[in-house]
């Protein structure tokens, strides 16, 4: 597309009174063409996967929630499903759960002891249980605990996971989620504190009902905010832990680098192809354009076997530029799959995301190069205007791939047979009509053909060779002036006598010829009569004139 593009802005010029499109489509054709080519044809090249190409934190813990997500590492969910069951023993008799309990009874005994999440003094006879923040069976069964390789007990039994609070709060939480659990709190207050009036009100309890009501009002006692901020500490420090060993692992940078190899390969190849593709298409047209009325089905055909040979064969000739269009589409490739990865560590990518995320590096790849190394040596304004294509035609595809995105949320697109095919030709037709727009918008505003030419009057090396034929330019004008008509009516004389000359067979002949070339020519002979009589004659002078 760039070097089209470069040939394009050297070459080629409209004027606002021609037909839009006798002129500018017809120029712009090829980069419409490459981009649906490569963007709805040969897009099947590129494998895109919904939460990217490599297993993230994030994405694992998607996995039965989001229907659409799948381990993109077999191993990764072999370890999963090999994980084992959750044994409580392991995890309450673990030697580092037994020393901070025996630090809480000693504190509880000294009276120095506060209820992680009630912030009130815990009585010495009271009865104290050590929490996991983040539930032990919680810890066991993450999938990102696994992705990341550690060991659940020691991320379990660690200072900022283990908090002292009144057994009964401990074991009515049991494995919930602390947010699942406030909220069930939060639901049951009017019940618990209508059942706390209702036993006060009783003139005596049996031990049953005095353990229920001393069980009630100390859930009354809880402070959610403890509570949360305790949950926000302990979880904070525990994803930093999964994400420091996992994200540095070797295995997450070899996948991740693997997955950048793998898309880039397909991207270049899909930008090769659509390259090749493109030529064919070109030729093939230019032949079927050049039959003359009148010719059959199989003229036809055999224009177009010719176009697709002749298509063939330009592309063999332009081998340089599509392994540049190679390099390109496996740079974009590559940094749209490390993006990918990158966001999935935050949040989940669709796949329709993933393939705007490969249009935009297509783009940004192409216009780069353009911008930074200028190859075709276009002046500054001409460098700006063709980048700004390229990212108006890469535009263009995100605007047709989100026109197809919600093409697939109607029920057209559940028509069996049809709804994948008017989905793709819904995305092509809006990506071309936009393409062709925002090129002719580019190609005919008053206003960007004048910030065009303001950029392009930037000094720089171009302008120097463009100097040069400026001055070609004049010079070639002033050529121009002269009186090319008169010149060649002159010149067609002598032409006629010299080839007069070149058959003549006799000197009488020869002599006549030249007698009468200078009638031909007006010139004064400065003789009279016969030449012999008048140069025997010694008293006559020549003279010439």
């Amino acid at each position: 597309m760039s070097s089209f593009v470069a040939e394009l802005n050297n070459g080629f010029s409209t004027k606002p009174e021609e037909n839009v499109f006798s002129s500018i489509w017809n120029e712009y054709e090829r980069v419409i063409m490459q981009s649906l080519i490569t963007s709805f044809g040969l897009d099947f090249l590129v494998h895109d996967q919904h939460g990217g190409d490599v297993d993230t934190i994030h994405n694992v813990r998607e996995i039965g929630k989001d229907p659409n997500m799948t381990y993109k590492n077999a191993q990764n969910q072999a370890d999963y499903v090999n994980r084992g069951e959750y044994n409580t023993h392991e995890y309450h008799q673990d030697p580092r759960y037994i020393s901070i309990n025996k630090k809480v009874n000693e504190s509880k005994k000294k009276g120095t002891l506060t209820d992680a999440y009630t912030g009130q003094t815990v009585a010495q006879n009271a009865n104290i249980d050590l929490d996991h923040v983040i539930s032990a069976k919680g810890i066991h069964d993450d999938s990102g605990r696994i992705l990341a390789g550690l060991n659940g007990t020691d991320l379990a039994n660690c200072d900022e996971n283990l908090k002292p609070t009144d057994r009964s709060i401990n074991r009515s939480m049991q494995d919930k989620d602390m947010e699942d659990y406030l909220q069930k709190l939060e639901a049951e207050r009017p019940q618990r504190q209508s059942r706390i009036s209702e036993l006060k009100a009783k003139g005596s309890l049996s031990d049953k009902e005095r353990k229920e009501l001393a069980k009630l009002k100390k859930l009354e006692q809880i402070n959610p905010d403890k509570m949360r901020a305790e949950y926000k500490k302990a979880r904070s420090a525990y994803e930093a832990k999964l994400a420091k060993a996992y994200y540095t692992s070797p295995k997450f940078l070899k996948d991740t680098a693997v997955a950048a190899g793998s898309r880039g390969a397909e991207m270049g190849m899909r930008q090769a192809i659509g390259f090749v593709f493109v030529e064919i298409w070109m030729s093939s047209k230019e032949e079927i354009k050049a039959l003359p009325p009148g010719k059959n089905l199989k003229d036809m055909l055999e224009a177009v076997a010719s176009g697709v040979k002749k298509g063939v064969e330009n592309a063999k000739v332009k081998y340089k530029e599509i392994l540049a269009k190679f390099g390109e589409g496996f740079l974009s490739g590559a940094l749209a799959s490390l993006t990918t990865t990158i966001c999935n560590i935050f949040f989940t990518t669709a796949k329709n995301l993933v393939k705007c995320i490969r249009q935009i590096y297509a783009s940004v790849v192409e216009a780069g190069k353009i911008l930074l190394f200028n190859p075709d040596n276009l002046l500054f304004g001409d460098r700006i205007k063709t980048s700004t294509i390229i990212l108006a035609t890469g535009a263009s595809i995100l605007v047709g791939t989100a026109v197809g995105e919600l093409i697939q949320k109607t029920p057209i697109a559940n028509i069996p047979g049809v709804g994948t095919f008017v989905t793709a030709f819904c995305s092509s037709l809006i990506s071309g009509l936009v393409s062709c727009t925002l090129l002719v918008f580019l190609d005919r505003s008053k206003f960007m053909n004048k910030v065009v030419n303001a950029l392009n009057r930037i000094p720089s090396e171009v302008n120097n060779y463009k100097e040069i034929a400026d001055t070609l330019e004049i010079l070639a004008a002033k050529l121009e002036n002269l009186d090319i008509a008169k010149f060649r009516v002159e010149t067609e004389k002598y032409r006629n006598i010299a080839t007069k000359i070149g058959v003549t067979e006799s000197e009488q002949e020869l002599n006549d010829l030249l007698l009468s070339a200078y009638n031909v020519f007006d010139i004064k002979i400065s003789w009279k009569g016969d030449f012999n009589t008048f140069m025997g004659n010694k008293s006559n002078y020549l003279v010439f004139e």
